[in-house]
């Protein structure tokens, strides 16, 4: 039988001791971790459920808040949508501290790992910190409902209708068709023309000769037929009101119709008292008033003017025709 190798036993020592050590540091950790580590991920995850809980919370408000709203479909899909987005921003955040605290628990060393992630935040910080505000700025207009689709709104010196909104963008149409996409970002002041209710102020122009009373009197009772007709009846909110003379320019009196009326159905109300106003002064003869002065000079001739004298006629000329010349004697034929 041949002797061991010298070396393979002069190595089993030298292993145990190897082995040894690291059983040893691995139940140093083990203690270290269940000492130190382990209460700080309890406190973690007790904290992250405790905030979870509440984040959850406030969603489901929101959602049962919208699920209330049954005649208003616009305003309840964007309490789910801000619902929704406050669920996933508010779970990621809760992640990322949760995977901090178990990174550091286990003895990963945080600080290349914060150096790193700063150094990317800073660039895109620097890239891309007006696609933040945009959103931030989304978000509050939701949460405070500034504005809905369908609106008319005026935002960044631009008015017209809200055809979307979303975190980022708004989009407005004018009048004319004209589609507008403004960055939320640029919205400072945003003034909603169609919150509650509408005010119409019709400004009839009157002539200064009129008598106003008369004229007031005729106005009131068009405005209270339009009121409590049945076409206008349910749209019209108050009494309409005529405050009196506004303005004299000339021979041009204004006279203001005012009228409180829902939302978004001021032009319709307003077309109808302008027919009125048209029936009712060809009625009345009231005249409409000019801004425009306009002096007319006509001249009163006599009543049957003298014909103009007719132009001479030429006489025909007397022309004498010559007596014609008695033939020539006839001659005497020779014997």
């Amino acid at each position: 039988m041949s002797a061991p190798d010298p070396q393979l036993t002069d190595s089993i020592p030298h292993d145990e001791h190897l082995l040894h050590f690291l059983e040893l540091s691995w139940k140093n950790d083990l203690i270290r971790f269940v000492q130190n580590g382990l209460p700080k991920l309890a406190l973690a995850f007790l904290l992250a459920f405790i905030f979870q809980r509440i984040v959850a919370f406030f969603v489901n408000r929101m959602r049962k808040r919208a699920d209330s709203l049954v005649g208003n479909a616009q305003r309840a899909s964007q309490l789910r949508t801000t619902a929704s987005i406050l669920r996933a921003t508010s779970y990621g955040i809760i992640g990322f501290y949760l995977l901090t605290q178990i990174l550091g628990a286990i003895g990963v060393s945080l600080g290349p790992f914060i150096a790193s992630a700063g150094v990317i935040g800073l660039g895109i910080s620097f890239g891309a910190q007006s696609i933040f505000k945009d959103m931030l700025t989304g978000i509050f207009i939701l949460i405070e409902d500034q504005y809905n689709v369908g609106d008319t709104i005026k935002i960044a010196g631009l008015t017209g209708t809200v055809e979307d909104l979303s975190l980022r963008v708004t989009k407005l149409r004018d009048g004319d068709g004209t589609l507008y996409i403004v960055p939320n970002s640029q919205i400072t002041t945003v003034s909603n023309l169609s919150r509650d209710f509408a005010v119409g102020t019709l400004n009839v122009s009157v002539d200064a000769r009129e008598n106003p009373d008369r004229v007031m009197k005729v106005l009131a009772d068009l405005a209270a037929q339009v009121r409590i007709d049945e076409a206008f009846k349910d749209i019209v909110i108050s009494d309409p009101t005529i405050p009196g003379v506004d303005k004299i320019s000339g021979y041009e009196v204004i006279y203001p119709i005012n009228i409180r009326v829902m939302v978004n159905q001021r032009d319709g109300v307003l077309r109808e008292i302008r027919r009125r106003v048209l029936l009712a002064f060809a009625k009345e003869g009231i005249a409409f008033g000019s801004s425009n002065s306009t002096l007319i000079l006509q001249n009163q001739g006599p009543a049957n003017p003298p014909k103009p004298p007719e132009p001479p006629t030429a006489e025909p000329a007397n022309i004498t025709t010559p007596a014609a010349a008695p033939p020539p004697p006839k001659s005497e034929a020779s014997s």
